[in-house]
Parts: C-alpha cells; sequence; structure tokens
C-alpha cells in the first residue's frame, strides 16, 4: 500500500505543470499604430544639444591642431608656387598659424512647433513678432524707407544700411542698392502708396512692411523701432503646413536663458491661438472639445545632425509641467 501512495506521489509530482515563464508582451505595432517615438523634456532636450556643441567642438579643435603643420606646408607651397609679391611669405604664414587658434562656431538653436492650424482657413494664418528677454544672437540689416530727410540722416547714424525716400525706391527699382543688404525694412505710414512700385520685389523675400511685423511706424517711432529690428526681435509666421519655425538663442546662451527665451516664445504662441482650429467638426464655441492646438515640437542647432523631439507637456502654458521636467 505504501509503494502505491509513493508511486502515485511520484506522479503527481511529475505530473505538476511547470512554473509559468516569464511573459514578454509585444506591443500592437502597425502603419496604423506606429510606435512611439522618444520625446524629452524641454529641459534635457537643450542639455542634449548643448552637449552636442560641446563634443563637436572639441573634436573640431583637436583636428585643427593635429592638421596645423600640413595646412600651413600646403599654403606655403601654393603661395611659393602661384603667389605674387603681395601675399604673405612662408615665414608670415606660419606665424600667423601659430598665433591664431580653432575659432568655435556659436550655433544657433531653432524650434521648429507643428500647430494644429490650416493657413487657408480664416484666421488660422498665424504671424507677428515679439523680443526674446535674451535677444535671438542675430543682427540684422535694416532699410528705412521716410520722406523726412533729417529723419533719414538720424536713421543712417543710428544703424541703417540705406535710409530714404522716393530716391531710395528709384535705386532699388534700377538695382543701384542689393536687396540682400538688408533683411528687415520700415516705413512710415504716408510711404507705403509709394511702395507698391517695388512690391513686387521685396514682397517674395519678405521684405515689405507689415503691420502684424509693427514695420509700419509713424515718423516719432521710427527710430526706436529701428533699435529694436537691429537687436534681433523675432518675426515668425506659420507655414503651409502649420508650422512656425523661429530661433530661440544661440549655444552660448546656456541652458537657462534659452529656458526664459522659449518660455517668452510659447507664452506668445499661446496667446495668439484662434478661437477655432484644427480638423472635424466645429462646436459653438470653434474647435471640438479635445482638439489638440499644439502637434508636435523639435529642437536643433545649426550643426545638429538631427532634431530632438520634445515632450510637448513641458511647453504647453496650460500644462501643469510647463518648464518642467514631468518626471
Amino acid at each position: 500500500m505504501s509503494n502505491v501512495i509513493r508511486y502515485t506521489a511520484q506522479k503527481l509530482v511529475l505530473c505538476r505543470p511547470a512554473a509559468p515563464a516569464a511573459l514578454h508582451f509585444q506591443s500592437y505595432v502597425t502603419r496604423a499604430h506606429p510606435s512611439p517615438l522618444p520625446t524629452a523634456p524641454i529641459q534635457d532636450a537643450l542639455q542634449r544639444l548643448i552637449s552636442e556643441m560641446d563634443e563637436r567642438h572639441l573634436h573640431r579643435s583637436q583636428r585643427w591642431k593635429n592638421n596645423k603643420e600640413k595646412r600651413v606646408n600646403q599654403r606655403s607651397a601654393y603661395l611659393t608656387a602661384r603667389g605674387r609679391p603681395t601675399h604673405p611669405s612662408e615665414e608670415e604664414v606660419r606665424k600667423e598659424a601659430a598665433e591664431k587658434e580653432y575659432r568655435r562656431m556659436d550655433e544657433s538653436v531653432e524650434m521648429a512647433l507643428q500647430l494644429n492650424l490650416d493657413p487657408r482657413k480664416p484666421g488660422q494664418a498665424l504671424r507677428g513678432s515679439f523680443s526674446l528677454p535674451h535677444g535671438n544672437g542675430k543682427k540684422f540689416g535694416v532699410a528705412v524707407f521716410t520722406d523726412n530727410m533729417e529723419l533719414a540722416k538720424e536713421a543712417l547714424a543710428n544703424g541703417a544700411v540705406v535710409a530714404g525716400g522716393a530716391s531710395l525706391i528709384e535705386d532699388i527699382k534700377n538695382g543701384n542698392v542689393s536687396l540682400t543688404s538688408f533683411q528687415r525694412t520700415l516705413a512710415s505710414p504716408e510711404m507705403m502708396p509709394q511702395l507698391s512700385s517695388i512690391a513686387r520685389l521685396l514682397g517674395p523675400r519678405g521684405l515689405m512692411p507689415n503691420p502684424k511685423l509693427n514695420t509700419i511706424q509713424p515718423q516719432d517711432q521710427l527710430l526706436e523701432t529701428l533699435e529694436q529690428q537691429q537687436s534681433g526681435i523675432s518675426n515668425y509666421r506659420t507655414d503651409k503646413e502649420g508650422i512656425v519655425r523661429i530661433g530661440i538663442g544661440r549655444g552660448s546662451f546656456g541652458v537657462d536663458k534659452l529656458m526664459d527665451n522659449m518660455r517668452e516664445l510659447m507664452n506668445e504662441i499661446q496667446s495668439i491661438k484662434p478661437e477655432s482650429f484644427g480638423k472635424g467638426k466645429k462646436g459653438k464655441g470653434g474647435s471640438a472639445k479635445g482638439t489638440k492646438y499644439y502637434l508636435k515640437a523639435h529642437l536643433s542647432t545649426t550643426q545638429s545632425k538631427g532634431s530632438v523631439l520634445v515632450d510637448l507637456r513641458t511647453i504647453d502654458p496650460t500644462s501643469s509641467f510647463f518648464m518642467s521636467d514631468p518626471l
């Protein structure tokens, strides 16, 4: 009897099901349900871009030192073979190479913000200008259109590239003044009818004065606006895909200053949010409930290999995680 019980017990032990192995769930990924891309909080994204800039600088600086002798020899050989008497001698070339060091490029940091907008619809084509707390790190050449010659002289003294009235318009029309010599324009209201003759030249380049950009100002405010435009006041507009691309500063600013500029940018974009936006049925008060205003946000620099996808919760002014780390 005991043998039977023992055999039965052993059989029961052998028939006992094995312990379940660790379960590995495979996420449901299809073309309609792609795997989500990793995102980074705004502060981490900025820190990552600045770290990449530092790594590029160190790599290029080292390569500059390693190849210095080779560059000097190549330049000396070229000047010896084809140089003119006015060109530097080999000793001067070597002295210049010894004194000069690698110059670091101060890369721009740019935000590409995709909004749930259709610029073809009324009220959804956003355009404007605003000042960043720490500037955008750029200097712009400004042309001033005014029929007040005294004011034009003051504008030139304050840094305007060109200034004038009908004569300046004629110079631009005849090609005597290059359109590439300035990047922005200012005009007094009385000059706008005269600017219509060169609108086909200024318009495609985004140089036509526009009240939305605060570039049409009365004469008593032209000089003040000129200083703002030169110091890098930021202009923005949505493209045909509803994307706003705008620089928020330079890598040399550091994370804290870039965060301040980013905060000002997002508050500006939020303040001009249209009542109706997005696709689908609209409610009585505008867009349907739950319609997203911000779709994607990417940060990149001048020479970065790609962009960083930013966590929208950290840049949405209506979010409790605005300009902070949600983790």
